[in-house]
C-alpha cells in the first residue's frame, strides 16, 4: 500500500468555478476576489479580509501596512518554514529568534526578550496550533510591540474561543496547495479590523497604487488571480467539514500509537485550543531510521522542519547565527517526524501507517 503524506482536493465544481472566472471576470482582483475576501473575513470573524498571491506577500505587505521598517527588531519562531522571516528580512527587517515550547512547538512566552526596539511580534500557529496568544499580546503590549499571527498553517483554529486570523493586529494566511484549503495555486491573505492597514495592504500588493497610474507608495505586484479566489470560495464552504475529519484522523493516530515506543505525540485539542492539524507531528530520537523505514514500506512523510531558520545558510551568513542559540528548536527539528494528514485518508490507510511504525519498533 502507498499512503501519500498530503493530498489536495480539487473537485470537478472547482475547476468549473475557475473556469467560470476566466470566462466571465478581469483575470486578476474580480467579483470572486471581492467575495473571496467576504467570506474569509467572516470566517475570521474580523471586519477586513485581503488576499494576496502568497503566503509570504500576506506577512511581507501585513508587516510593512503597519509600518515596520529597515532596522526594525521582529521577534518570531526559527521553527517555521523560512518565508515567516524571509517576509521582514526582505526590506531589512531584524530577526530576533526566540526559542519554542517543546509542549506545542510554538513560541514560549517565558522565553520572549522583547526590548523598545522591537517593533513586532510574530507567533506561528504551528502544524495548525494556536500559540499562547494572551501572553503574547501582553508582552508586546508592555513594549508597544505590534502582533502579526503567522496563520499560514492555521486556516479555521480556534483560541478560546476566537480564529486564528483575529487575535493579533492582523492575521496572515497561505493558500499553498497543501495546506488546509488551497486556491488551486498559491495564495495569502491578510485578515484585521483595522480598515487603514486593509486599505494599505490593497495598494501595496497592486504597486503602490493610488489612481490610475499614479501611485504613492513602492508597491509590488501581489493580487490573487480571479480564477483562483473561485476555487478558493468553494474550498472555503468546505473548511469547516474538512478540519473536523482532520481532528478525527489525528484522534485515530493519538489512540492507536499511544505507548509505541519512544514517540511522543502532538498536543491534544482542549477548552482554549482548537487545533486544526495542518501538520500530524511526533516526535522520536530515530527519527531518520523511521522515516527511512516507512517510506519503505511506501508511506509518504515528511519534516517539518529539519534546518531551524537561524541555522539556515544564507542566516548563517547575514546574522552570524551559531547553532546552540536555541536548543529547544534545534533538538525538535532532530526529531519531527510529519505523518500523512489529508480529508480523504481512509481508516485502511490509518491502520496501515500505525502497523509500520509499530513493526519498526517491533
Amino acid at each position: 500500500m502507498k499512503v501519500p503524506q498530503a493530498q489536495p482536493v480539487m473537485t470537478e465544481e472547482m475547476i468549473q468555478a475557475a473556469a467560470t472566472a476566466l470566462r466571465n471576470e478581469r483575470l486578476t482582483l474580480g467579483e470572486s476576489v471581492n467575495k473571496f475576501e467576504e467570506a474569509f473575513a467572516k470566517m475570521c470573524g474580523v471586519d477586513h479580509a485581503v488576499a494576496l498571491n502568497s503566503g509570504t506577500a500576506a506577512l511581507q505587505l501585513g508587516l510593512q501596512a503597519a509600518g515596520v521598517k529597515a532596522g526594525d527588531k521582529v521577534l518570531t519562531s526559527a521553527m517555521s518554514f523560512v518565508a515567516t522571516s524571509n517576509s521582514f528580512v526582505a526590506f531589512g527587517g531584524e530577526p530576533v529568534f526566540t526559542d519554542v515550547d517543546h509542549s506545542d512547538f510554538n513560541l514560549d512566552p517565558a522565553k520572549l526578550r522583547l526590548d523598545n526596539g522591537t517593533k513586532a511580534v510574530i507567533p506561528v500557529h504551528l502544524y495548525g496550533h494556536p500559540a499562547r496568544m494572551d501572553e503574547i499580546n501582553e508582552a508586546a503590549a508592555k513594549h508597544g510591540a505590534i502582533v502579526v499571527e503567522d496563520a499560514c498553517q492555521a486556516h479555521g483554529a480556534r483560541y478560546k474561543g476566537r480564529r486564528a486570523g483575529a487575535l493579533g493586529l492582523m492575521g496572515c494566511f497561505s493558500f499553498y496547495p497543501t495546506k488546509n484549503m488551497h486556491v488551486g495555486g498559491d495564495g495569502g491573505m491578510v485578515t484585521t479590523n483595522d480598515p487603514k492597514i486593509a486599505d494599505l495592504v490593497k495598494r501595496l500588493r497592486h504597486c503602490g497604487r493610488k489612481g490610475q497610474y499614479e501611485h504613492d507608495l513602492i508597491g509590488y505586484t501581489a493580487r490573487l488571480n480571479s480564477a483562483n479566489a473561485a476555487v478558493g470560495i468553494l474550498q472555503l464552504k468546505d473548511l469547516p467539514a474538512w478540519n473536523e475529519k482532520r481532528r478525527a484522523v489525528a484522534a485515530k493516530y493519538d489512540s492507536m500509537l499511544k505507548g509505541v515506543g519512544d514517540l511522543r505525540l502532538p498536543p491534544t485539542p482542549s477548552k482554549d485550543f482548537e487545533p486544526v492539524y495542518h501538520q500530524y507531528a511526533i516526535l522520536t530520537k530515530r527519527r531518520n531510521e523511521l522515516k527511512a523505514h516507512l517510506e519503505s514500506k511506501g508511506v509518504g512523510v515528511g519534516v517539518h522542519y529539519d534546518i531551524p531558520i537561524h541555522l539556515q545558510p544564507v542566516y548563517k551568513d547575514m546574522y552570524g547565527f551559531k547553532e546552540g542559540m536555541l536548543p529547544v528548536t534545534e533538538r525538535l527539528c532532530k526529531e519531527v517526524l510529519t505523518l500523512p494528514m489529508f480529508v480523504d485518508i481512509t481508516d485502511e490507510q490509518v491502520k496501515y501507517v500505525v502497523e509500520s511504525i509499530s513493526g519498526f519498533y517491533g
